[in-house]
C-alpha cells in the first residue's frame, strides 16, 4: 500500500510542478511587464508635457487597432527607448529621437506599423517617386536625403536599389558623348548609386557642387559620432559600423571610391536638365553633359536659410560649424533651436574660454530630447545661455542687437553661428520638371507599393502553409478514419492496432512529428527576443508559421492520441493544448478588434458626455429635482473608472433594476407625461452608453494579460511534453531508437 501511495506522490508531483513553474514564470513576466508599461506611461506623459517636436523624417504611425503589444518592434530601435508600451500598445514616445531606421516597421509581425512623412500637423515636402525611385519626370530619379531618406544606412541602401532598377531600365548602349546615368550629388546615396551602377555594368558620371564628396557628412562638425549600421555593397563588402565619427566614416567613403574606381566631380554645379528620357542634357558649370539617365542625390540642405538682417554678410557670420576649438576665448552667438543649433552650441560650450549663447525664436526648442535634456544641464551650469522668444535685429563688428517681446538689447560678440535650416531645392526640382507633394503622416507612393508586395507575399507563403496542412490533416484521417471511429474495446480488434494505437509505429511518430512542430513554436519568440536574429527574414513569415505549427502541432496530437486520453497527464496536456490555441487565436485575431483606447471607445466617451448633457438640462423642468439628483449621480462618474474588469459586470442586472425602480418612483415629479417620456428615455440611453464604455474598459483589462496567459500556457504545455516523453521513455517507447 505504501509504493502505490508514493507512485501516486510522484504522479501528482510530476503534474503539479510544471504548473508550479509555468504560474512561477507568469506571475514574473506580468510583474515585469507591469513595471515597463508604467515606465512607459510616465515617459509618455513627460514627453506629452514637454510638447516635443515633430519626427523631422520617415517615422513610424501605429494603428493601435491592429497592434497586439508584442513588444518586439520596440527592442528592434537602435536608438533606444523610442517606442513604448502604454496600454497594452505601443506607442512613439518620442517622436524627435527617431531618425528613420524603419526597423520597427520590419519588426512588426502584424502590419501594426507604417513608416510615414511628415505628421497631420506639419506636413514634409517631397518628390513623388515609383518603386524604381523615378519621379514625375520620366528618366529622373531621386534617392537619399533629398526623397526623405535622411539616415546614412537608408540613404546607402536606397542608392544601391537605385542602381539595381537601373540596370533592367537602361537597355543597349550609350550614344557617342553620353554615359548611361548622371548622378548629381556624392553624398552617401549619390556614391552608393555610383558604386552599385558599377557592379551593373553600366557607365555613369558622379558630380558635386561642394569642393570635396560627402554631402551633408563633410559639413558635420569634427569628431560627431555618425550611427549607422553595416550595408552590403556589392563588389565591396559589408560598409559602416554600429559607431563612427564623421572622419572614421569619410575615410570609409574615401575607400569605396578607390575599391570601385569611381570618379567624383566636385565644384560642379547643375542648373538644369533638358531634354528627354534616354537622351538627356544636363546643364552644369563645367558645361553641358550627356546621359540617358539622371539621378539625383543632392540633399536637402540647399542653401542655408538667411537672417535677412543688416550686417549679415560680415566676416564673422557662419552658417554650418566645422571646428569648435577655432572658437576658443571667443564670444559665439548660436541661432537655432532645432538638432544642428543645439549640438553647435553645445560643442562650442566644451572649449575652455568660450562664452556662448543660444537665441531660438520660439518658446521651444523643435531639437531631440536627449538635445534638450544635455542643453538644461549646461544652462543650469552656467556654462551657456539660452535666449527663448528671441531674434536677431542686426549684427554688427563687435557685438549683435537682439529682440526679444519688442525690446531690444545689445550682446557683446565676436562670432555668430546661423543654424536655422537650408531652404530647400524646390525651385530647381520644379525646373526639372520633378512633381512635389506634401505628406501629412502618410506613405510615399514608392513604400506603399512595395508593402502591399509584401502583403502579397506573405499571402502566397500563407496559403502554402495552409495546403500543407490540409494535406497532412487528409492524410491522417484517411488512413485511419475507421480505427478512430470504433470504440475503445472495439479497437484491439481492428487489423491496424498495433500501428495506429499512440505506442504504435505510426501513432508514435505522429506524436513525436507533432511534438516537434510544437516546439518549433518557440522559434517565433526567439526571433522576436534575440537581437542578433532582427531583420533575418520579415518577421510576419515567422508569425505565419508560429500559428500554422501552433494549429497543425495540436491536431497531429489528436490523431496521435487516437482521439483518446487514458491518463491524468494525457488528458492535462490535451486541455493545456487547447487552451493555447484558444489563447493563440484570441490574442491574434480578437485582441485587435477590441476598441480598448481607440477612436471607438472615444466616440462613445463623448456620446455619453453629451447625453448626460441632454439629461441635466431636462432635469430643470422637473418640479423638484433634488430626488433625481441621487438617480443622475450612478451615472455620473467617468464610465472608464467605473468596475473592477469582466467581474464587476455581473452587477449590472441589479443596478438595471434599482434604477427602472427609481424611474418610476420619480416619475410624478414631472409637470407632463411628454417630459416624463423625453427623460426616461434619455437617462435609459445615457445608462446603456456608460454600460458600453464599463465593457470596453473591462474588455481592456481582461485583454491586457492575454499575451501573458498564451506565454504560461507555452511554457506549462513544453513541460507537460517533457514530462509525457520522460514518461514514454520509461514505459519503454523508443521508436526513434529502434
Amino acid at each position: 500500500m505504501g509504493t502505490v501511495h508514493h507512485a501516486l506522490a510522484f504522479d501528482w508531483l510530476l503534474l503539479l510542478l510544471p504548473i508550479a513553474l509555468s504560474l512561477g514564470a507568469g506571475a514574473y513576466a506580468v510583474s515585469l511587464r507591469r513595471r515597463r508599461e508604467e515606465r512607459d506611461a510616465a515617459a509618455l506623459e513627460e514627453a506629452l508635457a514637454r510638447a516635443p517636436a515633430p519626427a523631422a523624417t520617415l517615422h513610424p504611425l501605429i494603428d493601435d487597432k491592429k497592434c497586439i503589444g508584442c513588444t518586439s518592434c520596440m527592442s528592434a530601435c537602435p536608438e533606444g527607448d523610442i517606442i513604448g508600451l502604454v496600454d497594452g500598445r505601443a506607442r512613439l514616445l518620442d517622436p524627435s529621437a527617431c531618425i528613420g531606421h524603419g526597423r520597427c516597421a520590419l519588426e512588426c509581425p502584424v502590419g501594426a506599423i507604417r513608416l510615414v512623412f511628415g505628421s497631420a500637423e506639419r506636413g514634409v515636402d517631397l518628390p513623388a517617386l515609383d518603386d524604381g525611385f523615378e519621379s514625375s519626370r520620366p528618366g529622373v530619379h531621386v534617392v537619399g536625403e533629398l526623397g526623405g531618406m535622411g539616415l546614412i544606412k537608408n540613404a546607402i541602401t536606397q542608392g544601391l536599389e537605385a542602381a539595381r532598377a537601373l540596370k533592367g531600365r537602361v537597355k543597349g548602349r550609350p550614344g557617342r558623348g553620353q554615359v548611361d546615368v548622371l548622378i548629381v550629388g556624392a553624398g552617401p546615396a549619390g556614391l552608393a548609386t555610383a558604386a552599385g551602377l558599377k557592379d551593373a555594368g553600366l557607365s555613369a558620371r558622379l558630380v558635386d557642387q561642394e569642393p570635396a564628396f560627402g554631402g551633408t557628412v563633410a559639413h558635420y562638425p569634427r569628431q560627431k559620432i555618425v550611427m549607422t549600421e553595416t550595408v552590403e555593397v556589392p563588389g565591396y563588402g559589408p560598409f559602416g559600423e554600429a559607431e563612427l565619427s564623421k572622419e572614421e566614416l569619410l575615410e570609409l567613403f574615401r575607400d569605396l571610391i578607390r575599391v570601385k574606381g569611381l570618379a567624383v566631380e566636385t565644384g560642379v554645379r547643375v542648373e538644369g536638365i533638358d531634354g528627354e528620357d534616354g537622351d538627356f542634357t544636363v546643364q552644369t558649370s563645367k558645361g553641358p553633359m550627356r546621359a540617358r539617365k539622371v539621378v539625383l542625390a543632392t540633399g536637402r540642405r540647399g542653401t542655408p536659410r538667411r537672417l535677412g538682417v543688416p550686417g549679415e554678410d560680415l566676416p564673422k557670420v557662419a552658417y554650418r560649424l566645422i571646428d569648435a576649438a577655432q572658437y576658443r576665448g571667443k564670444k559665439v552667438l548660436v541661432v537655432g533651436g532645432g538638432d544642428a543649433g543645439v549640438e553647435a552650441a553645445l560643442q562650442l560650450a566644451a572649449v575652455p574660454g568660450t562664452q556662448v549663447a543660444l537665441a531660438h525664436r520660439g518658446r521651444r526648442l523643435s531639437a531631440r530630447s536627449a538635445n534638450q535634456r544635455r542643453l538644461a544641464a549646461e544652462v543650469e551650469a552656467r556654462r551657456l545661455t539660452a535666449l527663448f522668444s528671441t531674434t536677431v535685429a542686426e549684427v554688427g563688428l563687435r557685438d549683435v542687437t537682439l529682440s526679444a517681446g519688442g525690446r531690444k538689447a545689445r550682446l557683446a560678440n565676436d562670432f555668430v553661428l546661423v543654424c536655422a535650416g537650408g531652404e530647400l531645392p524646390l525651385q530647381f526640382l520644379e525646373r526639372a520638371g520633378v512633381e512635389v507633394g506634401r505628406y501629412f503622416g502618410s506613405v510615399a507612393p514608392a513604400a506603399a507599393e512595395a508593402d502591399a508586395g509584401a502583403k502579397a507575399r506573405r499571402g502566397r507563403f500563407a496559403w502554402a502553409l495552409a495546403g500543407v496542412a490540409a494535406l497532412v490533416l487528409l492524410v491522417l484521417a484517411v488512413v485511419g478514419y475507421d480505427y478512430y471511429l470504433l470504440g475503445k474495446a472495439a479497437r484491439a480488434a481492428h487489423p491496424l492496432h498495433k500501428l495506429l494505437k499512440p505506442s504504435g509505429a505510426w501513432g508514435h511518430g505522429v506524436g513525436i512529428v507533432a511534438t516537434l512542430l510544437i516546439l518549433s513554436n518557440f522559434a517565433y519568440s526567439v526571433r522576436k527576443r534575440v537581437r542578433a536574429l532582427k531583420g533575418a527574414a520579415p518577421i510576419g513569415r515567422w508569425l505565419t508559421f508560429h500559428q500554422f505549427a501552433g494549429t497543425l502541432g495540436p491536431l497531429m496530437v489528436l490523431f496521435h492520441a487516437a482521439f483518446k486520453t487514458n491518463n491524468v497527464l494525457a488528458t492535462l496536456t490535451s486541455l493545456t493544448l487547447t487552451l493555447l490555441v484558444l489563447t493563440g487565436l484570441l490574442g491574434r485575431f480578437a485582441y485587435g478588434l477590441m476598441p480598448l483606447k481607440g477612436a471607438q471607445l472615444d466616440e462613445v466617451e463623448r456620446r455619453w458626455a453629451r447625453m448626460r448633457g441632454r439629461v441635466e438640462a431636462l432635469m430643470r423642468h422637473l418640479t423638484d429635482a433634488c430626488d433625481v439628483q441621487g438617480l443622475l449621480a450612478q451615472v455620473s462618474a467617468a464610465p472608464v473608472a467605473a468596475g473592477g474588469g469582466l467581474l464587476a459586470l455581473r452587477r449590472l442586472p441589479a443596478e438595471w433594476i434599482e434604477t427602472r425602480r427609481q424611474l418610476i418612483r420619480i416619475k410624478p415629479l414631472l409637470r407632463s407625461a411628454g417630459d416624463d417620456e423625453t427623460f426616461c428615455l434619455a437617462f435609459e440611453r445615457l445608462w446603456r452608453l456608460r454600460v458600453q464604455a464599463r465593457f470596453f474598459a473591462a474588455l481592456k483589462r481582461a485583454f491586457s494579460v492575454w499575451r501573458l496567459v498564451h506565454v504560461v500556457l507555452a511554457i506549462a504545455l513544453v513541460l507537460l511534453v517533457l514530462a509525457h516523453v520522460a514518461v514514454s521513455l520509461a514505459l519503454g517507447y523508443h521508436w526513434v531508437a529502434s
